[in-house]
């Protein structure tokens, strides 16, 4: 019998090692024999595998366990505070920062206002680093950052291909952001932010299926199929803001006519309940004021704003069937600030979709307001840092003692 190749014996080790961490994080504290039923491998293999990941400092022991047959066994825990993950986002008026750790708790959340198009590239890259800097003061077990734009981004080069709201194009968000931190290059990933905010809902969920939809001036979408992110073969899938509902409808910012988000976007919601003088179309506000604004209107059955959200409420029901009919998802989760306004959305867009999708009962698909609501892409984006580590728990050296550390 041939010999396998060490690397792919360092290989297979990296990817049981992957397969305890996540069972640990999916079960919670487990003894080395139930880690081994659990995961299929023999205790022998399991018991190594500990070995390694309290070396790394990723586990620890968790007590004892109790009741059930034979002798209590040691249990063995992930260490929440063993690595954390870093999410920066870029939105058109404001930037923010959120750290989490490994067992999901959130460590620090900040967001500074400014006008992105306005501000262009450079001052922006200068307000993420230093977002960056405040986020990771302190830590010395941030694992990596990543970023979430609004638009096309190529992930592999780090790069911003065009984000029409923003008003970029080809830029090296990536290598920008490195540049102006101490963070290194291979350590910062730059992704849609509709795609971090999908894989940031389905992290809530018991379901495999799903198209997450953002709500902010633009729109974007993230398809997760088998639990999997859907990116097509350019890594640009998911921008359904862009689908020409109207032909003859209002310029959007992308240079067409008639896109879905000219008609859902949150400048239609503005434009369509308040005029330019009113407070709510103020750009110094943040989103979340203005969403206070509108659902305090509604909440007093005010004609004006009520009218509003049934228009957009309309309008988002055709898309959603349009995509539930393509893709025939578990759940449309509604992210950004359609999740703001649950109670004049939700019903008649499930209404829109029951009434044009094909397949009875809509196919199964649910629709749902999402419960991170604005926080999804920055949530998205530490997890997505945390990833690395589900993944390939080597990327965390091992922990060196003080008799390791001392010179022979």
């Amino acid at each position: 019998m041939a010999q396998s190749r060490p690397a792919d014996q360092a290989g297979l080790r990296r990817g049981n090692l992957a397969l305890l961490v996540r069972t640990l994080r999916e079960h919670g504290a487990l003894s080395r024999a139930q880690l081994a039923v659990r995961s299929g491998l023999s205790k022998a293999t399991v018991s190594s595998l500990v070995t390694d990941l309290e070396a790394r400092g990723l586990v620890h022991d968790a007590g004892v366990s109790a009741g059930g047959q034979g002798r209590p066994g040691q249990l063995v825990d992930l260490r929440p505070d063993a690595v954390c993950g870093v999410g920066l986002d870029v939105h058109v008026g404001h930037a923010g920062a959120l750290v989490t750790d490994l067992g999901g708790e959130v460590l620090f959340r900040r967001k500074a206002v400014i006008d992105v198009p306005n501000a262009g590239p450079e001052r922006t890259l200068d307000v993420l680093a230093d977002l960056a800097t405040d986020a990771m003061t302190g830590l010395k077990n941030a694992i990596g950052v990543t970023v979430s734009v609004p638009g096309l981004v190529d992930t592999r080069a780090g790069t911003v291909t065009f984000s029409p709201r923003l008003r970029w194009r080809d830029v090296a968000l990536a290598d920008g952001l490195a540049a102006r931190t101490d963070l290194p290059l291979d350590q910062i990933v730059v992704d849609n932010d509709a795609n971090l905010g999908a894989m940031a809902e389905l992290a809530t969920m018991d379901v495999a299926d799903l198209v997450y939809l953002t709500g902010d001036f633009g729109i974007g979408g993230g398809v997760v199929a088998g639990g999997r992110l859907i990116r097509g073969v350019g890594g640009f899938a998911g921008e359904i803001g862009h689908m020409a509902m109207d032909p003859l409808g209002p310029y959007c910012s992308c240079g067409r006519r008639g896109c879905w988000e000219t008609q859902v976007g949150l400048g239609a919601l503005l434009h369509a309940c308040a005029d330019p003088e009113d407070p709510i179309r103020d750009p110094a506000l943040d989103l979340d004021q203005r969403m206070r604004m509108i659902r305090s209107r509604a909440e007093a059955h005010d004609r004006r704003t009520l009218d509003a959200l049934h228009q957009i409420a309309i309008a988002l029901g055709v898309g959603v069937s349009y995509l539930v009919n393509l893709l025939n998802p578990s759940v449309v989760v509604l992210g950004g600030y359609f999740a703001a306004l649950p109670e004049w959305l939700v019903e008649p867009i499930r209404n829109q979709v029951v009434a044009y999708v094909l397949a009875p009962g809509a196919g199964g698909a649910r629709v749902v307001g999402s419960r991170l609501g604005f926080t999804a892409a920055t949530t998205g984006g530490a997890l997505a840092s945390l990833r690395r580590v589900l993944e390939d728990p080597t990327v965390v050296p091992v922990v060196q003692t003080q008799e390791e550390e001392a010179p022979a």
